[in-house]
């Protein structure tokens, strides 16, 4: 193995759960202010995920105050406290960018089980 691949290896993150698009997850940041440092859960549909080594993202989306936000974050930022699994969403594709143009009911997404 290069020399390369094996610092990439050594910093991913493996303490984070397995999840998919269409899921809702609950990711816990790191928040600095000053000498003060916070966490801040950022709540919401994962619309969005890029595989990768040390370059992999997951895009999130959340309506806050009726209006869509959506946030990217890096798998293995080390800003990112830990990711928590809410519910698995059963979705037929890989990346839910027509939930921007949706509102309301319209825009929930089915829960994964037994069908």
């Amino acid at each position: 193995m290069n020399i390369i691949k094996k610092i990439e290896m050594d910093n991913m993150r493996t303490d984070i759960p397995a999840f998919r698009s269409g899921d809702t997850v609950k990711v816990h940041l790191r928040i600095v202010e000053g000498e003060k440092e916070r966490i801040q859960v950022f709540q919401g549909n994962v619309i969005r995920v890029r595989r990768g080594t040390t370059n992999a993202t997951f895009t999130v989306r959340k309506i806050s105050d009726g209006v869509g936000v959506e946030r990217i974050f890096p798998l293995n930022s080390p800003f990112i406290d830990h990711v928590e699994l809410v519910s698995q969403g059963r979705v037929r594709r890989s990346r839910l960018y027509y939930l921007r143009s949706l509102k309301g009911k319209a825009a929930r997404i089915k829960p994964r089980g037994r069908y």
